[in-house]
């Protein structure tokens, strides 16, 4: 039995499945002549969360159109996810007590290359019924420069050429907007559904960046520049759904109900997929209520509209207190432990320990509590729920990608918080645990697990430098210099904060040399101040 549309009419074959309760034809119909969601980004996280809400509104007769996907990365997933399975995908619910959920989603209207579907792209711009645009194309996709603030070629190019002939994601954005200026004319909410902080803002900076170099070059006028400033809307958001690469023992689940062609697969360009995508059950969306032309009744399932300082605080909430930290800190031992499951990790009971008080005793009086969600409780799920989780077959290898980027908001934020301190039990001194996540990160960087063997290390843009201030520490070196891991241990663009200045780096320090004073010594120094 093939994923199809022809294989939807034999319903018998679908019983332990939750189906499409519409016309997935007429659907795609409608939305193909009056658009409402164009959305880029075409992976996991779209076909596990955006793909099933806007098939939640479609099955409650909320909206009789779904949502059109494009993608700009990996085009390859176009061909092999979408295409060859009429758009359909099979989204699969992992619980925690080995149950599944297996759900057909059919919401898909359309699926688009950006580069082969230019100009359907520019058509659904220019559609008057086009609500919003929203993204997930991760936080790399933002920049316009690399870390030396050089302009990435193809957005140089896009600066020089203008409008007309834009090569870059940014560039084309700017470009398909002034075209819905110049065709019908309406305003648009840009909304960026990408896991990292001020996520449709950086869009829009990133974006009017390049409107003004056209602008000072004379290719777009000052009527386009308003345009792009005054009537295009970009909403913020915080969302937080665990999608990991789609496992081989779901895709052999599905097998057995008779499923063809499952197994995940590699693309070109490295991504991981498949035509199902597993996925936890807590899911969050809070959306700032910023759109000039309305939105989809998402509302109507429980995600949340609201102001922008409320969806900054929970942003903060998920990211510097209750979740992101603990996944950087699991993540890190988990290297160094051995483990390839985050779920093994909470059956660690000096794991366990460091991330229940590092956020319950140290991350949480600094929280920013968003008022719609408790942050203890969203925590207690966290701990309780979401990562003790067996069937969920999320890596320490995977969350070790990009840490040096992630840190400052994970950890820095809490330290400022308790360096602006004036109370006397808050003092940076006193800090115990979030100390000791830093000095496991630093001996995370040497690529030696607790046994001394070694181990590949994720990939990270700042990995060369790092390495290269690390030269010539190994497991059971009598001495560590402050010179060398000075040029580490002040970074603000690393840490949010420089840890000499905020008074944290010397525990950091110390902690370090403990954890390489020899095969074994990362277990011992958890213990001793994590043991029951």
């Amino acid at each position: 039995m093939r994923l199809n549309l022809d294989s939807l009419q034999n319903t018998l074959a679908w019983e332990n499945y939750r189906m499409p309760h519409y016309d997935v034809a007429e659907m795609a119909a409608r939305t193909k002549a009056a658009p409402t969601w164009l959305h880029f980004g075409a992976g996991n996280i779209f076909r596990a969360f955006p793909a099933v809400l806007a098939q939640r509104m479609l099955t409650a007769g909320l909206t009789d159109t779904g949502v059109i996907c494009c993608e700009a990365y990996d085009e390859e997933l176009i061909d092999r996810c979408y295409k060859a399975y009429d758009n359909l995908s099979v989204a699969v619910t992992l619980y925690s007590d080995g149950s599944l959920k297996k759900e057909v989603v059919g919401s898909v209207a359309e699926a688009l290359k950006l580069t082969a579907d230019y100009d359907r792209v520019a058509e659904i711009f220019a559609a008057p019924t086009l609500q919003m645009v929203s993204f997930t194309i991760t936080e790399k996709a933002y920049p316009l420069r690399d870390n030396a603030k050089n302009l990435y070629p193809d957005v140089a190019a896009d600066m020089a050429n203008g409008p007309a002939h834009t090569v870059s994601l940014i560039g084309r954005i700017v470009s398909l907007c002034l075209h819905r200026m110049h065709t019908c004319g309406q305003p648009i909410a840009l909304v960026s559904m990408d896991n990292c902080q001020n996520n449709s803002m950086r869009l829009r900076w990133s974006m009017m960046e390049i409107a003004y170099a056209w602008k000072s070059a004379g290719q777009i006028d000052e009527e386009e520049l308003n345009y792009l400033s005054d009537k295009v809307a970009f909403p913020l958001t915080m969302i937080d759904k665990i999608t990991p690469h789609p496992d081989a023992q779901i895709a052999k689940r599905l097998m057995d109900d008779g499923l063809e062609g499952m197994m995940p697969f590699e693309t070109a360009r490295g991504t991981v997929a498949a035509p199902f995508v597993n996925t936890e059950q807590p899911q969050y969306l809070l959306m700032e209520d910023n759109f000039p032309l309305g939105h989809p009744p998402l509302e109507q399932l429980g995600i949340i509209f609201t102001r922008s300082d409320i969806v900054l605080k929970a942003a903060m909430m998920k990211a510097c207190t209750c979740l992101n930290p603990n996944d950087t800190t699991l993540a890190v031992y988990g290297c160094l432990l051995g483990y390839t499951k985050i779920s093994d990790e909470m059956n660690d009971p000096d794991l366990v320990n460091l991330i229940t008080r590092m956020t319950e005793l140290e991350a949480m009086p600094m929280v920013s509590d968003p008022g719609v969600l408790d942050p203890h409780e969203y925590l207690h799920e966290a701990l309780a729920v979401r990562y003790p989780n067996p069937f969920m077959p999320d890596t320490p290898q995977r969350i070790t990608t990009d840490s040096s980027q992630k840190l400052a908001i994970r950890f820095g934020v809490t330290l400022q918080g308790y360096y602006d301190s004036t109370l006397p039990k808050y003092r940076v001194c006193k800090l115990k645990y979030l100390p000791l996540a830093l000095a496991g990160w630093l001996r995370y960087l040497l690529g030696v697990d607790d046994n001394g063997e070694p181990f590949e290390l994720s990939p990270d843009p700042n990995l060369s430098m790092l390495k290269k201030h690390l030269e010539g520490i190994t497991l059971g070196v009598e001495k560590v210099t402050e010179e060398q891991l000075y040029p580490i241990l002040s970074s603000k663009p690393i840490f949010g904060v420089n840890l000499y200045e905020v008074g944290v780096a010397d525990k950091v320090t110390d902690y370090f040399r403990e954890l390489i004073a020899g095969k074994g010594a990362v277990r011992q120094t958890l213990h001793k101040y994590c043991g029951e």
